[in-house]
């Protein structure tokens, strides 16, 4: 197993350039990632982007709409929790993945704005996600958007989210789902898997980081077993079919492969894109070909879920 020849050219500066968050306090981290984001200069045209707020549990949690050009009535939607680590990102900073998602799925992409920790401890952004989820399937007429095909979807930390969203969603009588786009999720607080063990340093983002950013967000060891922190450990029957994503050179790779086994054995329809030559958070890296054959590839696999025609 290769790493991605365009990775393995950046990647001493990536895992160089990658800021020491574990040494910070989350407002550090939050503000050292935002002053090095740069908003690309042209972004990729879609339909319309619209920002609003939805009434969440903990106040109102900001939104960005993203609409594809289509002549379809009603549309299927995903709704999308950003990554990073639960302390840091925000709409802008995937802005670009969630543009270009929405045109290749022709799906709308309802990014979302969750509560960030560690001053919003677990499980704040998970409510948050599922109160948008619920606010899309009862708004649907008002949204264009297909009730019968809703999706929940993030990366990294948002794929911890949206994994979590679909359980508290099945056990709580809804809103159904369609399925679940999971890439390159956080599953479990296991930090001695082979993964964690093999590239948990060198790889762009280090154990230490990947350590904090739970402690950040579940700080209660106690907390971490619970089913809606850690979503292996729960009972994974009828819940929505799964799109995972794999990077090869992830410490997160192995509790990502396993949450599709545990999905698999449940009885959970499961499409695995796997590509062993990324690293972990490759697809918001736009200057790499693996990034837009991973993005073509996941969107594919959803719309095959969706049973559309994707716009582009």
């Amino acid at each position: 197993m290769n790493l991605d020849p365009q990775i393995a050219d950046l990647i001493g500066a990536l895992d160089s350039g990658f800021p020491p968050v574990h040494t910070m306090t989350g407002a550090q981290a939050r503000a050292t990632i935002r002053s090095r984001f740069v908003p690309a200069p042209d972004p990729e045209q879609v339909g319309s982007v619209t920002d609003t707020h939805v009434s969440g549990p903990g106040g109102d949690v900001p939104v960005r709409i993203y609409r594809p050009v289509s002549d379809a009535t009603v549309l299927p939607v995903v709704v999308y929790a950003h990554g990073g680590g639960f302390v840091f990102c925000d709409l802008d900073s995937h802005d670009g993945l969630c543009r270009n998602l929405t045109n290749r799925t022709g799906a709308v992409f309802i990014s979302v704005d969750y509560r960030l920790a560690p001053e919003n401890p677990w499980p704040a952004a998970a409510e948050d996600l599922l109160a948008v989820t619920t606010w899309v399937a009862d708004s649907a007429d008002m949204l264009g958007i297909d009730a019968a095909r809703i999706v929940v979807g993030g990366d990294s930390a948002g794929g911890n989210l949206a994994a979590v969203a679909a359980l508290m969603a099945r056990d709580r009588g809804g809103p159904d789902l369609a399925a679940q786009l999971l890439l390159y999720p956080v599953i479990a607080a296991d930090f001695d898997t082979e993964s964690y063990q093999r590239f948990g340093a060198g790889f762009y983002n280090p154990k230490p980081a990947l350590q904090w950013y739970w402690d950040q967000y579940v700080p209660n060891d106690a907390d971490r077993s619970h089913p809606y922190a850690s979503p292996l450990a729960a009972h994974l029957e009828r819940l929505p079919p799964a799109v995972v994503v794999l990077a090869g050179h992830d410490p997160l790779h192995d509790e990502g492969a396993a949450y599709a086994d545990a999905l698999e054995a449940a009885g959970v329809v499961v499409t695995r894109c796997s590509f062993d030559g990324g690293i972990h958070g490759f697809m918001t890296m736009p200057m790499l070909e693996l990034a837009h054959r991973a993005r073509a590839e996941a969107s594919e696999a959803l719309v095959q879920h969706l049973s559309v025609s994707p716009a582009h």
